[in-house]
C-alpha cells in the first residue's frame, strides 16, 4: 500500500505574519485560512463569526414566487410540493410543508417513485396532480429542463414555481417563477444554495414580504444543513451559518423525527457534518433508493412521536439491505475491472444492479481508483439510468455535455450528475467519455494526492490550536478537514487494533509523545515502512475524551517514511 503524493498549499509568510499578529492566533491556524482563500484579518473576522444573511429577493423570480404562494395561502388554494427523491430534495419538500402548512395552507406532498417514475417531473404525474385537483405545483430540487412536463402543466390551468440548484445549458422553463442560483442573469452573490436552503429563502423572502411566520425560520435550519452537507454543496458563506446553527438544532434532537433517526443510528454525542453524512443522511436516502421516499417526508413533518419511530426503525431497515447490495454491486464491479489497464474514466453497467444504490458505488470507485466513475443499471427495455461521481476537478457536467448526443439524457452538478443512455451505445459512450477525460489530464497518470495545508512542529499541536479550529467549523465541501504534517517522527509504538486500523504512539524530538489512529490503514509493515523506521505524518488534530479526559490524539491522513536530511 503506497502512500499518497502529498501537495502542500502555498503560503505567503507574510500575510500568516499579519493574521498571526491581528487575530493573535498561532501560526498554523493562520496557515488554514490562507490556505481557504482567506488573506485579510476582515474576511478571517467573518469566517470566525456569523455571515450576515443576503437578500432573498436577489434571487430571480422570488417576487413572483413568494406573490404567487401568497395568494394560495389567503385563499386556500392547494398546493403541492414535488421534490427529488435524495436528501436535499425530501428536506426541502418537509421545509415548504411545514412553513406553509403552519400558515394554515392546504399542503401536500409528492415525491417521485425512482425506480417506477425516475427523476424529477414527470407527465403522468402532473395529470394526476391536475386531477386531485392541485393548481399550485411547487418543486424541489427539479424542475429546471421540465419543459415539457411545465408546458402541460400550464395548458391545464396548473402554476408551477421551480426551486433548483441544477445547472443547465437550456433556457428556463416558462413557469411562473424559476429560482435557480445559475441563472444566468442571478443577482444573488452566493451560488452554492441547495434546494432546501433555496426553500429557506423562500420562506424568509415571504415572511419578510408579508410579516408572518407559523414557525421560527431559524426551527428549519436542522432540515437545511442535513442537504447541505449530503449533497456536497460548498461550505462558504450562508452554508456556513446554516450548518452551523442546524448542527445545534440536530443536536439538541429538536424535531421528532430527528430524535427516531438518531435513536435508531445510534447517535448519542453532539452532531458533526460527519454525523449528517454518515450515520443521517444515509438513513433519509435509503427510503427513495429502495422504498418510497415519502418515508422520509413523513418522518420530518410528523409531531407523533410513535409514528417516527416506526419510521425511522423502517429506514434502519432499508439502510442494511442498502449496503448489502452495495457490497455485492462493488463485489462485481471491482471483478469487472480485475487483470485489465484501467481507462481514464470508469463506466460500468449491469441488468443485475440496483438503480438506487449505483450512486454509492460509483463514489466508492472515485475513492478507490481516483478518475470519475459512472455506474449504471440497465432495465428490461434496455435503458441504461445511472449516476456519475468525480474527482481531481474534473467538471462531470461539462465531460457529459460533450459527449450529449449519445446520452438519452444527462443533468446535475459539476462533482455529481445522472444519466440515462441505451444500452446499445454504452461501449461508444465509454470510449468518448475516457477521451474527454482523457484529455483533461493530457493522458497522463493522475496520481492520488493529499492536499497538506502546512507543515507543523509536533510542540505546536496544543489545546489552542484544536480551539482555534473550532471556529473554522463546519468542515465539508470547500472547507475541508483541516491536515497538517509533521516530519522525521520517532514511532515509539505501532500495532493494529480491529481488523485493520494503524494505531501509533510518536514524537518529535523532544516533544511529548502523542497518540494517532488510521481508521482502516493497517500495519506499518502493510504499508512497506520497517519497524524503527522515522516517518512523515499527515494528520487532523482532534480531541479525544476517554476516562473523563480530554487528550489531543492525531487523526492519520496518511504515512510515509522519512526521506534522510
Amino acid at each position: 500500500m503506497k502512500s499518497k503524493l502529498w501537495v502542500f498549499r502555498d503560503i505567503n509568510l507574510s500575510q500568516r505574519a499579519s493574521l498571526v499578529q491581528a487575530l493573535s492566533i498561532s501560526p498554523a491556524t493562520a496557515s488554514l485560512f490562507l490556505a481557504r482563500g482567506v488573506t485579510t484579518t476582515d474576511e478571517a473576522t467573518t469566517w470566525m463569526s456569523l455571515q450576515a444573511p443576503h437578500d432573498p429577493f436577489l434571487i430571480p423570480d422570488m417576487e413572483q414566487a413568494v406573490e404567487r404562494l401568497h395568494r394560495a395561502v389567503t385563499t386556500q388554494e392547494p398546493i403541492c410540493f414535488y421534490g427529488d427523491y435524495d436528501v436535499d430534495g425530501i428536506t426541502a419538500t418537509s421545509l415548504y410543508l411545514s412553513f406553509f402548512g403552519s400558515l394554515g395552507a392546504q399542503v401536500r406532498a409528492y415525491v417521485p417513485h425512482r425506480l417506477r417514475e425516475g427523476y424529477g417531473l414527470n407527465l403522468d404525474a402532473v395529470q394526476r396532480l391536475h386531477n386531485e385537483g392541485i393548481s399550485l405545483l411547487v418543486t424541489s430540487d427539479c424542475g429546471t429542463t421540465s419543459h415539457k412536463e411545465i408546458e402541460l402543466a400550464t395548458k391545464l390551468g396548473m402554476d408551477v414555481v421551480v426551486t433548483d440548484h441544477h445547472q443547465s445549458g437550456e433556457a428556463m422553463p416558462r413557469a411562473v417563477a424559476v429560482l435557480n442560483p445559475h441563472r444566468t442573469d442571478a443577482l444573488y452573490p452566493f451560488r452554492g444554495l441547495c434546494s432546501a436552503a433555496l426553500a429557506y429563502k423562500v420562506a424568509q423572502a415571504y415572511q419578510l414580504r408579508y410579516g408572518i411566520a407559523g414557525v421560527p425560520l431559524e426551527s428549519l435550519l436542522d432540515l437545511v444543513a442535513l442537504a447541505t452537507v449530503a449533497d456536497v454543496v460548498p461550505l462558504h458563506d450562508e452554508n456556513r451559518n446554516f450548518v452551523r446553527e442546524g448542527l445545534q438544532q440536530l443536536s439538541r434532537g429538536a424535531r421528532c423525527g430527528i430524535r427516531a433517526l438518531k435513536q435508531a443510528a445510534g447517535v448519542t454525542r453532539d452532531c458533526t457534518a460527519e454525523t449528517i453524512a454518515f450515520k443521517l443522511a444515509p438513513r433519509i436516502n435509503a427510503a427513495g433508493r429502495l422504498d418510497d421516499a415519502m418515508l422520509g417526508v413523513r418522518l420530518l413533518t410528523t409531531d407523533n412521536p410513535s409514528d417516527a419511530q416506526q419510521l425511522a426503525d423502517r429506514l434502519e431497515q432499508l439502510n442494511r439491505e442498502r449496503q448489502r447490495i452495495e457490497v455485492d454491486i462493488m463485489a462485481e464491479a471491482l471483478t469487472s475491472l480485475k487483470d485489465q489497464a484501467l481507462p481514464p474514466a470508469l463506466v460500468l453497467a449491469s441488468r443485475h444492479w440496483h438503480l438506487g444504490v449505483v450512486g454509492i458505488v460509483a463514489a466508492r470507485l472515485v475513492d478507490r481508483f481516483e478518475r470519475p466513475a459512472i455506474v449504471m443499471a440497465i432495465n428490461e427495455q434496455g435503458m441504461a439510468k445511472g449516476s456519475a461521481r468525480t474527482t481531481g476537478g474534473f467538471d462531470l457536467y461539462q465531460g457529459l455535455a460533450a459527449c450529449r448526443d449519445v446520452l438519452e439524457s444527462f443533468g446535475g452538478h459539476p462533482s455529481a450528475a445522472g444519466v440515462s443512455i441505451c444500452e446499445s451505445r454504452i461501449d461508444e459512450f465509454r470510449s468518448r467519455f475516457s477521451a474527454v477525460v482523457a484529455g483533461w489530464t493530457h493522458g497522463s497518470v493522475k496520481f492520488p494526492t493529499l492536499n497538506v495545508d502546512a507543515e507543523v512542529r509536533l510542540d505546536e499541536v496544543n489545546f489552542q490550536l484544536i480551539q482555534e479550529i473550532g471556529t473554522l467549523h463546519p468542515f465539508g465541501a470547500g472547507n475541508p478537514e483541516p491536515t497538517f504534517a509533521v516530519t522525521r517522527l520517532e514511532v515509539m509504538d505501532s500495532r493494529t487494533v480491529g481488523e485493520k486500523h494503524l494505531k501509533m504512539t510518536v514524537r518529535q524530538g523532544a516533544s511529548l509523545p502523542f497518540d494517532s489512529i488510521g481508521f482502516g490503514m493497517k500495519s506499518l509493515l502493510e504499508r512497506g515502512i520497517p519497524s524503527r523506521t522515522p516517518v512523515d505524518l499527515a494528520f487532523t488534530p482532534e480531541l479525544n475524551h476517554w476516562n473523563g479526559r480530554d487528550r489531543i490524539q492525531l487523526r492519520i491522513r496518511d504515512v510515509r517514511p522519512s526521506v534522510s536530511k
